[in-house]
């Protein structure tokens, strides 16, 4: 394999929600329990590694839902997201343990959810199921699915990163 084409194997892991929706027909008919979990993913860490490596225990794949640029800056507000979208979604698709990335824009992975209507669904470590959107919740658990939460690392997250960041010396 070539040098270019190794670098473009996590982009090639980035698809619209029409092929996701295409792959995971294939993998339903191959008899794969498909996983979903989803996330900003700004400034990629070791909580977001743990969280989709454990994801990806809770089944055969893993899709990662990506907020994009926009709900980002809503979510999170303003300076965020400090990665784009089409970079973060090539850093989450190289993990080994991601089989598919799909960026979407809303506030919410509702539209993501209907169209991939995945067995699992594993929310971050630093959710209760209790705290998660519950409109989601419901969705999923109307069809038989489930609601998992992904492994928790205390003391790790994005936002913490940037504040860091912001807090040291011009250098």
């Amino acid at each position: 394999m070539s040098r270019e084409a190794k670098f473009r194997c996590a982009a090639s892991k980035v698809g619209s929600l029409e092929e996701m929706k295409r792959r995971a027909e294939e993998w339903r008919r191959a008899g794969k329990t498909i996983v979903y979990t989803n996330g900003c993913f700004d400034l990629l860490h070791l909580g977001h590694v743990r969280t989709l490596e454990s994801a990806k225990g809770e089944g055969d794949v893993l899709v990662a839902g990506v907020n994009g640029d926009e709900s980002t800056r809503r979510l999170k507000g303003e300076g965020r997201p400090v990665v784009g979208e089409r970079e973060r979604a090539e850093l989450v698709a190289a993990l080994e343990c991601v089989d598919l990335v799909v960026v979407f824009q809303e506030l919410t992975s509702m539209r993501v959810l209907e169209a991939l209507r995945p067995e699992v669904w594993v929310k971050g470590g630093d959710y209760g199921l209790e705290s998660v959107n519950q409109e989601e919740r419901a969705y999923v658990e109307s069809y038989g699915g489930r609601v998992a939460l992904g492994e928790r690392v205390a003391g790790v997250s994005a936002s913490e990163i940037v504040a860091r960041v912001k807090g040291l010396p011009e250098g």
